[in-house]
């Protein structure tokens, strides 16, 4: 749902399909609300153009505060993915969560801090300069300098996901010595400001019928739904911590040929095994994975004659991972591909896969090991 629109010190940026929205619906706002309050009397021109690029410059402005985010990251050596940009804001998506409370704090106390700067910075400009450079120059400078301030000042709510929340986290977390409780007594606090959003907004809607309301709701929803993820997340990585592939695997593992018929296929392995998928390995080498959904796609009255390899993922489609592979690697890699169940490879020889169920099960023993 995202489009790939560059790449900042090494990690790829997206623009989320919203972004667009929000980028016409900002400009608009922007032209027919705030710069006519503010700059009376400009042009229609003057109105949207500036618009335009004051939308532009407060997504120029979060990309910023991303970045600084995955900068802090990559010294702390934890891996970002990729950058997007949402209607909201934006999310830097990491391979891992902060390995210490300092490296936590660090991270996330880069993006606000970047944005005061920022703000301070266009605010100065627009002080300085605002006798001598064009209206339209100064429009801009003046509302790239109030939304970074405005940016920066949300994102130090003290509740997940935003940034303070993630502060609070790691002064508590540098406390207690334990990210579980520090995350459990930060997901407690989140609830308690969602709660505070949604009364506000449930009184503004009732008593003075305000759209301002409506998006007081929408942020304690989002608070709320986001502290439990966050809580959720921390769970399962912490309990993935140390564990590797080749420890929670299925080594044996029943696969399949390629020449097998459609129809052997289901009276042999699916029907008897009740499993969803195979790997299809020809000479002891894995050459892709057949599944029940790609059997479906073809009519019943034609199992017979079709083949595993004439319907399979070959190898150019299919997410495989080593036994040596960190359990949270994999499990990331399993929710982008969108499958149930990754073949283990090593020297391209099949050496077991590993399924959503072999991690609902290591993450369940640890969790109540650890309880």
């Amino acid at each position: 749902m995202s489009l790939k629109v560059g790449r900042l010190f090494g990690v790829d940026v997206r623009l989320h399909y919203t972004w667009f929205f929000i980028f016409v619906l900002l400009s608009w706002s922007l032209a027919w609300g705030y710069l006519p309050v503010g700059y009376p009397g400009q042009s229609d021109t003057f109105y949207w153009g500036v618009g335009a690029v004051s939308a532009a410059m407060l997504f120029v402005s979060v990309l910023i505060h991303e970045v600084a985010h995955s900068v802090v990251a990559q010294r702390y050596k934890i891996k970002v993915n990729s950058i997007t940009l949402y209607f909201l804001g934006g999310v830097s998506e990491t391979a891992e969560e902060a390995h210490t409370p300092d490296a936590e704090l660090r991270m996330a106390a880069a993006g606000p801090l970047t944005s005061v700067a920022l703000g301070v910075l266009f605010y100065s400009a627009f002080a300085l300069g605002g006798a001598a450079l064009p209206a339209a120059v100064v429009a801009v400078l003046e509302y790239a300098g109030y939304i970074n301030i405005v940016l920066a000042a949300f994102n130090l709510i003290p509740a997940f996901p935003m940034d303070g929340g993630r502060v609070l986290r790691g002064i508590v977390w540098g406390r207690s010595k334990d990210v579980l409780s520090s995350t459990r007594t930060v997901t407690n606090i989140s609830r308690a400001i969602s709660f505070i959003f949604i009364g506000l907004g449930l009184l503004d809607t009732i008593y003075y019928s305000d759209l301002s309301g409506i998006w007081l709701l929408f942020i304690g929803l989002f608070l709320s739904s986001s502290a439990q993820a966050s809580m959720n997340e921390t769970r399962v990585t912490q309990a993935l911590t140390g564990v590797t592939v080749g420890e929670m695997m299925t080594k044996d593992v029943k696969t399949v040929e390629p020449g097998l018929t459609l129809q052997q296929l289901q009276d042999y392995a699916l029907t008897p095994t009740k499993h969803h998928g195979f790997p299809v390995v020809k000479d002891g080498e894995l050459v892709g994975l057949v599944t029940d959904e790609d059997v479906r796609r073809v009519s019943p009255e034609l199992w017979d004659e079709r083949r595993v390899e004439q319907v399979m993922k070959g190898m150019k489609g299919l997410v495989t991972v080593g036994p040596g592979d960190a359990a949270v690697d994999a499990l990331i890699k399993m929710a982008k591909a969108g499958v149930g169940r990754l073949p283990v490879v090593e020297g391209g020889k099949l050496v077991g896969i590993v399924t959503r169920s072999d991690f609902a099960r290591v993450i369940q023993e640890r969790l109540k090991f650890r309880s």
